[in-house]
């Protein structure tokens, strides 16, 4: 954990009516709507927006494909306005992949007409969500939102009654001994009448909240997926412009929750990338390795052959869904988009879900502020979203990642029967309900019970080691700082994660953060916190929940250009 300021009390404060902690498509979507608002209005309302990469879309990583359904509801002219949406889909394939080289059809597509609505993108856009964070972030300075690029929120500040009073910058200049250097810069208070969370999954400061007000009582346990993602500049002669592909399958054994997307995008790119739930039991596996090996099918290799990885990146996504969300209301504040776990895994879709979240509580909150209000539960927010398009949609997939504990065959037949067969019927909300039992980090299983996993060394070319992809993600974390990766507990990764789990942090991590070194017997686990790509993983997935993610000083991470 980060040491405390040496001094304080030296800490400077500002005051806002609404801080935001997080530039994505949520915050920024909130203090746009915040501004839109008082605009109408004729009132003044000051807004703050933190983010803690060194600018908006810095740390954005997405697939993407973007609904603009809430985008148009935020801005109804975003053509004319220059939004980053200019490759509509204009083909849909599904493929159940199974190991190349059993049979000739190792790849089974899914014909059109067979495929549920989530799978349908039909008026939807493959986009670079950074760029659209970056554009959303042009937009509400424009309507005069402040926005604090490289500053992580640190720190929740309450009142004396236990609201939310806003939040504290982390201390900078800090050096790896914990004491201040030649470049110490206290951190600074932010206090607002409302604090709006939008950090996206797994949220530092969210995670607190949720705990501190017990939000989560009451739900099923929040539920992960990692995604790893690489952008490709394709050859010209095999870049079809507006194809989605999405695959289920090999490389994935059938209890694992998981899947590939691949999207044509503007300008002879392709984005690529894997999905794998964080649910899965077999510690041997490496959600990286995967990734790598799905590339060789030849189904998906003929679209990258000839071309050049040009960029990587790696993110967990909240996907619990519906059954899963916790109260996303509490005394001064909110939680908004992937913070809450607003995406729709079914659609693996959540950009237009932060942005109608964003709005909607923005839009309580302005209207508590134009009744005088401050510091107390924006009751209005949750109520909206009962009653709009995004929570019917919610309501449909609350079931969608939980068939996939009976098996991919089965959860196949009940997708098709939930989201295909049912609302042929005018049945949008399945009459039955699925719950989740147990945390993603409880499931997994000791190495001695599962089947060894072993991946074949990368190529170079198609297939890639951990190091050059970090490389590409340009992360940069300044070395003289106290760690942002630490260790409730030192002894556990040897005594508990080596010797009943073969080590899983050196698997699931996808940058290479992780390596047990030294003789058998003699092991220690290093970290290799100057690699870290910020998608928290190991927050997540630690067995024993011993590793603890916290920002790092000074925009600190990767730095993602068109991802």
């Amino acid at each position: 954990m980060h040491p405390a300021s040496p001094a304080p009390v030296d800490r400077e404060s500002m005051e806002y009516d609404i801080v935001v902690v997080g530039a994505g498509p949520a915050g920024l979507a909130a203090a746009i709507r915040l501004k839109q608002q008082a605009a109408n209005a004729g009132r003044e309302v000051s807004v703050c927006v933190l983010e803690k990469g060194s600018e908006p879309g810095a740390h954005i990583l997405s697939g993407a494909i973007v609904d603009p359904k809430a985008l148009t509801e935020l801005f109804p002219d975003w053509k004319e306005r220059g939004a980053p949406l200019k490759q509509a889909v204009t083909r849909d394939e599904f493929l159940f992949l199974s190991e190349p080289g059993l049979d000739e059809t190792s790849a089974r597509a899914t014909p059109h007409w067979l495929l549920p609505e989530c799978f349908h993108n039909d008026g939807n856009y493959i986009v670079s969500l950074g760029a659209l964070a970056r554009w959303l972030a042009q937009q509400a300075e424009a309507l005069g939102v402040e926005i604090f690029p490289g500053f992580a929120a640190a720190e929740v500040l309450y009142d004396e009654a236990g609201a939310v009073r806003g939040v504290a910058t982390g201390d900078m200049g800090i050096g790896k001994d914990g004491q201040p250097t030649d470049q110490y810069q206290p951190g600074m208070e932010l206090h607002a009448k409302y604090t709006i969370f939008a950090e996206g999954a797994r949220g530092q400061l969210g995670r607190q909240l949720i705990d501190k007000y017990k939000l989560d009582e009451g739900k099923d346990p929040q539920s992960y997926a990692i995604g790893i993602k690489e952008l490709w500049q394709a050859d010209p002669a095999r870049h079809q412009p507006g194809l989605v592909v999405h695959t289920a399958g090999w490389p994935l054994e059938s209890d694992t929750y998981g899947g590939s997307f691949l999207y044509h995008a503007e300008d002879g790119k392709i984005a690529v990338g894997f999905v794998i739930g964080l649910d899965y039991k077999n510690p041997w596996l490496s959600p990286f390795g995967e990734f790598q090996r799905f590339k060789t099918h030849p189904s998906i290799r003929k679209h990258l052959e000839g071309g050049k990885r040009i960029g990587y990146g790696a993110r967990a996504l909240t996907a619990g869904g519906l059954l899963s969300l916790p109260k996303t209301i509490f005394p001064g504040g909110a939680l908004v988009g992937c913070e809450a776990g607003f995406l729709n895994a079914s659609r693996i879709k959540g950009s237009h879900a932060a942005i109608k979240t964003g709005m909607l509580a923005a839009e309580a909150a302005f209207a508590a502020l134009a009744e005088g209000r401050q510091r107390d539960e924006l009751t209005a927010y949750p109520a909206a979203f009962e009653n709009s398009w995004l929570h019917a949609e919610l309501r449909q997939a609350k079931n969608f990642k939980q068939w996939f504990k009976k098996g991919r065959n089965f959860a196949t037949l009940m997708t098709g029967i939930e989201q295909w067969l049912l609302p042929k019927l005018g049945i949008r909300n399945p009459p039955w309900t699925l719950h989740r039992q147990q945390p993603d980090h409880a499931c997994l299983q000791p190495a001695a019970s599962q089947p060894k996993i072993e991946y074949p060394k990368p190529d170079g070319v198609l297939t890639f080691d951990r190091l050059s992809s970090v490389f590409l993600s340009s992360t940069h974390h300044d070395e003289n700082q106290p760690a942002h990766l630490t260790l409730k507990n030192p002894a556990i990764p040897v005594t508990v994660n080596l010797k009943e789990f073969a080590g899983p942090e050196a698997r699931y991590c996808p940058a290479g953060v992780y390596e047990f070194v030294g003789e058998p017997g003699n092991e220690r686990l290093q970290i290799n916190a100057a690699n870290c790509v910020h998608c928290k993983t190991c927050d997540i997935k630690d067995p024993t929940q011993n590793i603890v993610w916290v920002a790092p000083q000074g925009g600190g991470g990767p730095n993602y250009q068109n991802m």
